[in-house]
This record gives C-alpha cells, sequence and structure tokens, in this order.
C-alpha cells in the first residue's frame, strides 16, 4: 500500500532539500531520488493524521480543478506547477493534500494517471483511464474537458433522480407523521369523553378508535419494530452480490419507478461509454469500467456479458439486443453507429435523448405522485374528523 515519506537530502550542487514522496517502500523513495540526482540524508514516513469531518470530496471539486487544470495545460504550463497552484488554491483542504500527493508522484517520475490511480475514493477507474488514454494522444486538455462535461452532466442526472425520490419521500412522512399523531394523542382523548357520556357509538367512530388503540399500545410498537427488521434485513441483503442482483432486478419491475430507473441507466452507460470511446479508451476497457460504474447489478451483468461478445468478434449491438435490458430503439442506433463509424456520436446522441426522457419521467412522477398523496392524506384524516364528530351530532339530537 502506498505510503507518504517525508525526506531530506542533498543535490549535486550541495545544497539540501526536502519534501514528500509517495511510494511502498524506503527503497522505493530512495530510488526516486536517485533519479533526481539527490543523495538522502532522512527517510521518515509520515505519521497519518486523524481524520477531520468532512474530509472527503464533492464532484463539484473534482470538476473545478479538471475545468481549470485543463485551462493551464491548454495555456503551456507544466503539468506539476499546474498541480501545485491547484492544490494551494483548493479550498476544500482534503482535497488539496490529494493533489500535493499527486504532484509528488508525478515529481518522482510517476504518470499523471497513475498518480491519479493511488487515490482510486477520489478519481475513479473511468477519470484515470481517460486521463492515461489523454496522455498516451498527446490531448491531455481536450479529454479534461471531455472529462469535465462527463461530471457536469452525470451530476445533472444524480441530482434529477434525487429529486424526484425526495418529493414523494418527504410528503409520503409527512402524511404518516400526521395521522400517527391525530391516532396517538389526539383520538384517545375524544374516546375517554364519549366513554363519560356512554351510549352506543357509531361504527366509523369505533373503527377509529380501535385502531388508536392499537397503534397506542403494544400494535404501534410492533409495527416500527417490523419496519426497523425490515430496514435491517434489507440492508444486509444489499451488501451481497446475489442479494444486490435480486433487489436491483425487482426495482427495475416496479410500476413506475422501474421505468425511471431504467432510463437513468441506459443515460448513464451510453454517456460512459460514449465519453471512453470518444477518448481513445479501447472498447473492452470501456465496456469494464461502464459495467463497474453501472450502479445496477442487472445492468453491470448485461454489460459484462457484451464484453465478453465482444472479445470473441461480435458486434457492440447484437449481445446487447440479445440481453433484453436495453430497448430496442438503443440497440438499433448504436448498430447505425458502429456500421458509419461514429458510435462515439451515436452514444452521445443516445444519452442526450435519454437525458430528456430522465426530465419527463421525473414531471410525470411528480404530477402523479402529487394529487395522489393529497387525495390519501385528505380521505385519512377526514375519516377521522368525521368519525370523531359523528357521537358529537347524535349527542346534540339527542338533547334537543
Amino acid at each position: 500500500m502506498p505510503t507518504v515519506y517525508q525526506w531530506a537530502g542533498k543535490n549535486v550542487q550541495g545544497i539540501v532539500e526536502q519534501g514528500e514522496i509517495v511510494a511502498s517502500s524506503k527503497d522505493e523513495v530512495i530510488a526516486q531520488l536517485r533519479q533526481r540526482r539527490i543523495i538522502p540524508t532522512l527517510i521518515t514516513e509520515k505519521k497519518a493524521k486523524a481524520k477531520r469531518f468532512g474530509g472527503r470530496v464533492k464532484d463539484k471539486d473534482i470538476v473545478v480543478f479538471t475545468r481549470q487544470f485543463s485551462t493551464m495545460i491548454d495555456a503551456g504550463l507544466p503539468l506539476v506547477q499546474a498541480l501545485e497552484i491547484l492544490s494551494t488554491q483548493s479550498e476544500n483542504k482534503y482535497f488539496g493534500n490529494i493533489l500535493s500527493q499527486v504532484k509528488a508522484d508525478v515529481e518522482g517520475g510517476s504518470t499523471f494517471a497513475d498518480a491519479l490511480k493511488k487515490h482510486p475514493r477520489v478519481f475513479s477507474e473511468l477519470y484515470a483511464n481517460m486521463v492515461a488514454a489523454g496522455e498516451a494522444g498527446g490531448i491531455l486538455d481536450t479529454i479534461l474537458n471531455r472529462l469535465a462535461t462527463y461530471i457536469e452532466k452525470a451530476m445533472k442526472l444524480k441530482k434529477k433522480v434525487k429529486g424526484a425520490m425526495v418529493y414523494p419521500a418527504v410528503v409520503t412522512s409527512v402524511a404518516v407523521i400526521v395521522v400517527a399523531i391525530i391516532m396517538i394523542f389526539v383520538v384517545p382523548t375524544f374516546a375517554k369523553m364519549f366513554t363519560q357520556l356512554g351510549g352506543t357509538l357509531p361504527l366509523p367512530t369505533k373503527i377509529v378508535i380501535d385502531i388508536s388503540n392499537f397503534l397506542a399500545g403494544a400494535g404501534g410498537a410492533s409495527i416500527l419494530a417490523v419496519l426497523i427488521i425490515s430496514a435491517i434485513a434489507f440492508s444486509r441483503i444489499r451488501r451481497t452480490e446475489k442479494g444486490k442482483h435480486v433487489t436491483d432486478a425487482i426495482f427495475l419491475k416496479l410500476p413506475v419507478f422501474g421505468v425511471l430507473i431504467r432510463k437513468v441507466a441506459v443515460a448513464k452507460f451510453t454517456r460512459t461509454l460514449g465519453t471512453l470511446v470518444a477518448s481513445g479508451v479501447p472498447i473492452l476497457d470501456g465496456l469494464e469500467i461502464t459495467a463497474k460504474t453501472a450502479g445496477n447489478k442487472v445492468i453491470e451483468y448485461a454489460v459484462r456479458d457484451v464484453k465478453k461478445a465482444v472479445s470473441e468478434g461480435k458486434t457492440l449491438a447484437e449481445p446487447l439486443m440479445k440481453s433484453g435490458v436495453f430497448p430496442p430503439m438503443v440497440t438499433h442506433m448504436i448498430a447505425v453507429g458502429e456500421s458509419t463509424g461514429a458510435l462515439d456520436q451515436m452514444l452521445s446522441k443516445i444519452a442526450d435523448f435519454y437525458d430528456d426522457e430522465v426530465d419527463a419521467a421525473v414531471s410525470n412522477l411528480t404530477a402523479m405522485m402529487e394529487p395522489m398523496l393529497m387525495v390519501f392524506l385528505g380521505t385519512t384524516v377526514g375519516f377521522i374528523i368525521i368519525a370523531m364528530y359523528l357521537p358529537i351530532f347524535r349527542l346534540i339530537t339527542l338533547i334537543k
């Protein structure tokens, strides 16, 4: 595992220099220093600082870094100098430290892509492979711009999906909490008053009081326990490979959300593969990276099967069509892209189309869920209120 080493030594002029190098061992540090014609006098392993809260890198940080780095490279700045500038000016100190380590690796003789691969939690495999292709082709600035555009579009897609999921969840949660408060705290007060008055209660009132007694007693605790146990069990199932595959398959078959999930998966697949192919990454490597970043096990297995078929000499469209996961329009457009030699452009067009489809699906989902939730909340609360006031109306009638 790579470790950060602090070193001090003398150069050929006898001047003392010092710095940090990320390496697997002290011998590797010595070898790197000798390449730079420095005689080491001190090499110590840098002690890891306690991880602070907020030690993470957001997609926005990566986008800003990538855009700025591309501009600097295009302007002719040396790679190490550009990394030095960006590491010192980064507002995210954790990210700044990562960039400093990348700079030290590049100074030590590593390629930029290899230096990035040492930080997989910050720079994805897709990012590192595209940078490697850019370095090999001498078009690093172009690749970085393409990467920034890809990350921005991926962020936008993620935001749409979160928006689609958050709204129904929040409204449903509020509805459940309101009904629970009424049933557990408000209804018992009315029930006590009705008991003191005596007489026979109307059927709706009896139903509401029985439900209230159930929720306020052992029944409510049982329901809460079942929900907690179900959540824990679902979480553990999702941690296994088979469990994740089964649940992802179920998600894709859901009545409304399944369509949205499939469209998101298609948009992500085509966008990722199109960006990799356009950047010069080999198709088999591109399919492997796309499979890893699919986010859905059903899609991942389908892409791996496609990779196997392509490695055996088949076209990309044929195994995609047989997988049954991707819509016919997608496979036909990919087939056209392969036959015309414009696969990357066709994949980009499909991704743009499905981005718009996700927009429409999110809008439709929100438009459909809002009245349904309002009707549910209004009907439930209305029924409870009517049930509670029926005995009062009957009492007033008897008094008259």
